[in-house]
């Protein structure tokens, strides 16, 4: 069996089985395909499922020093080592194939960016401004709501479009919402009354308000798309100067870096946040250089 027949069972396994999204499915398709174009010329012909048992160590670390040659990072190298690895999981199970040179690599580390945040006042006129991008009152409230509740809650783009109606906060109550996050862990995040006031603004706006009906909707009535929404603040952050890291995604790191530098706990950040590791949330600890040499100043003896 050649490995490219493998390769299209384990993509229609990824689809039918696992449930990968499109975007993941040709990811790993694309990875692949690239790895087995190396194996065909470092081996001399194409791959079998035979080939892929007999690799050596040697074999993947060439495969990994071609690519960075080929002015490959890092990320991408390890993205790359990490479908091979599933790959190879995939051919132990379900075709016998078993190669435990693969297991036994070292990733390429992989340094991860800080978090990149807004100041308080640009993460403040996104919120407040954004309606200024449309003419419409109804994509003016929408607009509003969505990114007041990014920036107020710290949720992800995913979350916050993922809302029905039925999870939308009153505007009388304190309520928390009930977010469900990365591997459908779910979390409660409180909500200020600037966020209920703008979505109680939205609302009424809202073509739809029953309760089985999605928070934000686009145009035509449908759950809002979240390439809309980042267009929306792409467009918004070049009329207004805003760097060009100004994204929806920048507004959960501006929510959390502000919680830190307000004093904040970590731990009650990582609980906000959805982190399933406090290693995640300290990152914030190393944007925050302001806070710490506020700190400085304040506590050094020749400060």
């Amino acid at each position: 069996m050649l490995a490219e027949a493998a390769r299209q069972d384990f993509l229609q396994w990824l689809a039918a089985e696992r449930r990968a999204s499109r975007l993941t499915i040709e990811a790993y398709g694309a990875d692949l395909a690239a790895f087995f174009g190396f194996l065909t010329g470092h081996l001399g012909e194409e791959p079998t499922l035979a080939a892929l048992a007999g690799l050596r160590a040697a074999d993947f670390r060439g495969w990994l020093a071609a690519e960075a040659a080929a002015g490959k990072g890092n990320a991408t190298r390890a993205r790359h080592l990490a479908a091979a690895r599933s790959f190879f999981r995939f051919l132990a199970r379900r075709h016998g194939v078993s190669n435990p040179q693969v297991r036994l690599l070292a990733a390429p580390r992989v340094r991860r960016p800080l978090p990149r945040a807004l100041d308080a006042p640009a993460a403040r006129s996104v919120a407040e401004d954004i309606s200024a991008m449309s003419n419409v009152a109804a994509v003016q409230a929408r607009d509003v709501a969505l990114f007041t509740l990014l920036y107020g809650c710290g949720l992800r783009i995913a979350e916050a479009l993922a809302l029905n109606v039925a999870d939308a906060p009153r505007e009388a109550g304190d309520n928390p919402l009930c977010i469900t996050g990365k591997g459908a862990k779910q979390r409660l995040v409180p909500v200020l009354p600037t966020v209920r006031a703008a979505i109680a603004a939205w609302l009424r706006h809202h073509p739809r308000p029953v309760p089985e009906a999605p928070l934000f909707v686009g145009v035509r009535g449908g759950r809002l798309d979240a390439a809309v929404a980042q267009r929306t603040l792409r467009e918004y952050r070049r009329l207004s100067g805003l760097p060009e890291h100004a994204t929806p995604h920048a507004l959960r790191h501006s929510f959390a870096t502000h919680l830190l530098a307000a004093g904040a706990d970590l731990r009650a950040i990582q609980d906000l946040l959805g982190h399933a590791n406090l290693s995640t949330t300290q990152r914030y600890t190393s944007v925050d250089a302001g806070r710490l040499l506020a700190v400085w100043r304040e506590t050094h003896p020749r400060g």
